[in-house]
């Protein structure tokens, strides 16, 4: 008796938000915790057409990030996109390098574009290329000295290493940014040692049960090359 009294507590509670405009979903979605908009987005297909629509990301933006309306567009090779990406950099920016003021969205893009970089594409350009024209030139582009890009960007590289899913694809990205000689560009356009370091860590403690014995033992002699002395922590 009591099942069927909650199966009917449900087909209410279904049919009663059927029966709401898109407009007070949209209301009610954004004011849930983040963590579950992708499980709401699977519940129904009207309420997935809502997540891939431009309206709730509009409100979800104004809502959480009020201060987002007087962003100025900043020149430079990374676009802002549409209200759905510009959510996701400011929580990048926000919640994984804790900024809050004018840098944080650019970060947020640029941390964005890097990781796609590297996860989607099975041959993404050579570090170099990412890091010297993408990520510096971001950020100079944008009116920051030499200094606080490299910095901005290192700080980016090491967040991205870090977010990385353990599998296959992180496995061979991280063995050929090992493998890549060292390119020899003008500061600030050369990833810090500090990057570099981290992409050895992570074979070595993460990764190392995925080499076979040539390869490690290849990858160690480049580290023990490249790190003399070895980096403090």
């Amino acid at each position: 008796m009591t099942d069927n009294r909650d199966s009917d507590t449900l087909t209410l509670v279904d049919n009663s938000f059927g029966r709401l405009p898109d407009h007070l979903l949209i209301e009610i979605f954004i004011r849930l915790p983040v963590s579950e908009w992708a499980q709401i987005s699977c519940v129904k297909k009207q309420w997935a057409s809502l997540f891939l629509g431009e309206c709730l990301w509009q409100a979800a933006l104004m809502r959480t990030f009020p201060s987002a309306s007087q962003a100025k567009r900043w020149p430079g090779p990374i676009p802002q996109g549409l209200s759905k990406r510009r959510f996701a950099a400011l929580y990048v920016g926000k919640h994984i390098f804790a900024l809050d003021n004018e840098i944080d969205e650019i970060v947020g893009h640029t941390y964005l574009f890097l990781k796609e970089q590297l996860e989607l594409s099975n041959m993404p350009p050579p570090s170099g290329i990412l890091h010297g024209t993408i990520i510096a030139d971001q950020f100079i582009t944008c009116g920051k000295s030499r200094d606080v890009a490299h910095e901005l960007a290192s700080q980016i590289w090491l967040a991205v290493l870090d977010n990385l899913e353990e599998n296959q694809h992180t496995f061979l990205l991280l063995k050929r940014l090992a493998l890549e000689g060292d390119v020899f560009l003008p500061f600030p356009y050369s990833r810090s040692i500090k990057v570099q370091w981290r992409v050895f860590e992570k074979l070595f403690t993460d990764f190392r049960d995925c080499f076979d014995q040539a390869d490690y033992f290849d990858v160690l002699a480049i580290a023990k090359n490249k790190f003399q002395p070895i980096p403090s922590a």
